[in-house]
């Protein structure tokens, strides 16, 4: 018998709930444990909290300001139990880091212990950047790194630590980190699109982009993946035989949440609410213990905190309940895998969402003019965002019929589509009095009984409308938010920029109206983005090929797909957006591949041994057995026995073949990956891991799974889709 296996499942199958505590009605805890607006006008001097609010909007801190807004920080979180505090930043590992340091100081002579944090350490630090990704920026004995105070997203607590949200860059300035970009590009997209809004609206002074993430997981019960040596290294199962049952009576979407399951749901909403993460959706997803969460919508970059921090929320909360939370992608072979989709919209500090039409023609030209610009930039910049979405994890999600293709497309609906067709038919120049009123009674004005109910979902889309907002479908569940959101919020902040630049040239130089200019600049955005609307479906042959004719990219790997990261266009728009510098976009590039090169390779050595250490082996016992029960065979019956244990021979000969092809395939993925190794280029390593090493994973994962179904299950030491996917 297996033993480990099968403590394993005991262990699991004895689990009870965990029994969770409602603190109180979530309005009364939620941000209890962050210092947001209410800690801060109780702990701060009014100078202080204006210099904090101050700050959200880019003005410089005085060193002596900043001494007393940590002070009073550090009075509040000492008054909730904190010992330690942490600039808590994101580096381009795709998670995020911490470095704890103690309030706790003394004098020179050990005595006069006192609780101490400065405005200087609350502003700055310098963590150690050596074993940083940084893609070539700076070498590797220059080690220093600076964290700074990002006063837009709020300190928060979590367990007996304070933490800081900071920015991470180079002693010579350039982003060591995802948040960086963000910040600069939302900037970026503040000024463009202010500044067409107030075409609309002379009394806007701010845009915020604004996001609302779906966070897809799959729960495992952690002895069940302790078990297994892959899902431990990789967060995905190498191996394994698809289950007889598995998502293909759609019982498991929206169903019940298994008890275990919504215990921990509670406990992890609890920590949410504390930490301010507005968290209100939860819910089975279609895949067995794959679920879901999440959240109101908040401004962009607070919400990319949130998520990261969530993330790794999930995981402490996770082992209170004995589970595993697994973020990869496309852990299970032959069930869905997991998504993170982006809602993406933008809104003014006069309380408008610019992707929602109004009540009035206006208001309506207002939202058009937003959604239209938003379709021209997707249009334009199509395979950056593919790039920016880009992994080896979601490679195995991208078009596998669960998730959007790699071909990105925006699906708008009927509704809309007809009313793009109908301004796509207004004059060039000067609009007739008549077309004026047909366009502000007939087409613009009716666009509120077109929204929302009459605005379909559409799965296979990987940039869909969605009512009052787009939906990113494509970004991995694994994925930091920021790098989409980045990219999206770049490319459209251009756009706007461009549009603005084309609707003044309009107005002054051929004596246009503002709604006619408006109305011209549209039209021609309508004809030149037909190519990247599509209604149908994403899925299928038809659309891959009538992509191709339309001249949209489609690619599959992350080192085809990384390549637009570099091109000439990507490097200028970032470098005019302000968003990074030629040096930031080239590191970027070169860290990507080689994460992408490094997981292939953790990926390949892990299969390996898992295949020749634990599947050949029982396997070859299991032949023992029926070796064995053949000899008995033979003594028994003598010349007729190969009769009577024909099937038995049958069976040894089957698995001789199946464990010749592991080895054989395992050699050669090997000697592949010596090759790979051995070349200078990180591209040309990337390229060669995807078509050289990759291609055997599923070669010798055939092999391995169909010795799954011939070996007996009392042997077979690793735990099987059944057992990971249905234990609850």
């Amino acid at each position: 018998m297996s033993t480990f296996r099968f403590q394993a499942l005991r262990r699991a199958t004895d689990r009870k709930p965990v029994h969770v505590e409602e603190l109180d009605r979530k309005s009364v805890i939620f941000g209890s444990n962050v210092f947001g607006d209410k800690a801060m006008r109780q702990f701060l001097t009014p100078e202080a909290y204006k210099a904090v609010k101050a700050a959200a909007e880019g003005v410089k801190i005085d060193r002596k300001i900043a001494d007393y807004i940590a002070l009073g920080m550090k009075e509040w979180a000492l008054s909730k139990g904190v010992t330690h505090y942490t600039h808590w930043f994101q580096p381009l590992t795709g998670t995020t880091a911490e470095k704890h340091d103690a309030f706790f100081e003394t004098s020179f002579d050990g005595s006069d212990p006192v609780e101490k944090f400065g405005g200087s350490q609350l502003v700055q630090q310098e963590p150690d950047a050596s074993s940083f990704p940084n893609g070539g920026i700076r070498n590797t004995f220059e080690a220093r790194g600076y964290t700074a105070w990002d006063p837009t997203s709020p300190a928060f607590i979590f367990g007996t630590t304070l933490c800081i949200p900071t920015v991470f860059v180079s002693y010579t300035g350039e982003a060591l980190d995802n948040k960086t970009p963000l910040l600069r590009a939302l900037h970026a997209i503040d000024e463009s699109a202010t500044e067409v809004a107030k075409y609309f609206d002379k009394n806007v002074k701010k845009v915020t982009p604004t996001l609302g993430w779906e966070q897809e997981y799959f729960l495992v019960d952690s002895a069940l993946a302790t078990s297994r040596p892959d899902i431990l290294a990789t967060g995905r199962t190498l191996l394994g035989h698809t289950s007889a049952k598995g998502q293909q009576l759609e019982d498991h979407y929206f169903g019940s949440i298994p008890t275990r399951v919504l215990q921990y749901m509670r406990d992890l909403e609890n920590e949410c609410m504390l930490l301010g993460i507005p968290v209100k959706t939860r819910h089975n997803e279609v895949a067995p213990n794959q679920f879901e969460l999440a959240p109101i919508f908040e401004e962009t970059n607070l919400a990319v905190d949130h998520n990261s921090l969530l993330m790794d929320v999930m995981q402490k909360v996770a082992e209170r309940h004995d589970f595993k939370v697994l973020f990869h992608e496309k852990p299970f072979k032959g069930v869905n895998g997991s998504g993170k989709h982006n809602n993406w919209s933008l809104a003014t500090d006069t309380g408008i969402n610019l992707l929602s039409p109004g009540k009035t023609p206006m208001s309506n030209l207002q939202f058009l003019t937003f959604f239209i610009n938003t379709i021209k930039a997707v249009h334009d910049y199509e395979e950056l965002l593919r790039a920016s979405i880009a992994s080896a994890s979601n490679d195995h999600r991208l078009g596998a019929n669960e998730a959007p293709p790699a071909i990105i497309s925006v699906f708008i609906g009927d509704a809309l589509s007809k009313v793009l067709d109908e301004l796509e038919g207004v004059s060039k120049g000067k609009l007739s009095p008549e077309e004026k009123t047909d366009l502000k009674l007939n087409v613009v004005g009716k666009l509120p009984d077109v929204m929302l109910d009459n605005t379909d979902r559409n799965r296979t889309s990987p940039f869909a409308f969605t009512g009052n907002k787009f939906e990113f479908r494509a970004v991995g569940s694994s994925a930091n938010c920021a790098v989409s959101m980045t990219t999206l919020n770049t490319i459209v902040a251009k756009q706007l920029k461009d549009f603005k630049n084309e609707v003044d040239a309009l107005i002054e130089k051929n004596d246009l109206k503002k709604d006619e200019a408006i109305f011209n600049v549209l039209r021609e955005y309508i004809k030149k983005t037909k190519a990247i609307l599509f209604e149908g479906d994403g899925y299928s042959e038809a659309w891959e090929k009538e992509a191709k004719k339309r001249g949209l990219s489609n690619h599959k790997t992350t080192p085809q797909a990384l390549k637009a990261k570099v091109s000439k266009k990507a490097v200028e728009l970032f470098g005019e957006m302000g968003v990074m510098n030629h040096v930031e976009v080239e590191s970027r590039y070169e860290i990507e591949l080689e994460e992408y090169v490094k997981k292939i390779q953790i990926e390949g050595r892990v299969l390996g041994d898992i295949a020749r250490n634990h599947v050949v082996p029982t396997a070859i016992k299991y032949q023992n057995v029926l070796i064995e029960n053949v000899k008995g065979l033979k003594e028994i019956f003598g010349k007729d026995f190969e009769k009577i244990a024909k099937e038995q021979i049958s069976l040894i000969k089957e698995i001789s073949e199946h464990i010749e092809g592991i080895n054989s395939k395992v050699e050669k993925m090997t000697e592949e990956r010596k090759k790979a190794n051995a070349l200078t280029s990180t591209e040309k390593m990337a390229d060669a891991y995807c078509d050289k090493v990759k291609p055997y994973f599923e070669e010798i994962r055939y092999h391995a799974d169909k010795l799954e179904l011939l070996v007996d299950d009392e042997l077979w030491t690793l735990t099987k889709y059944r057992e990971l996917l249905f234990t609850k």
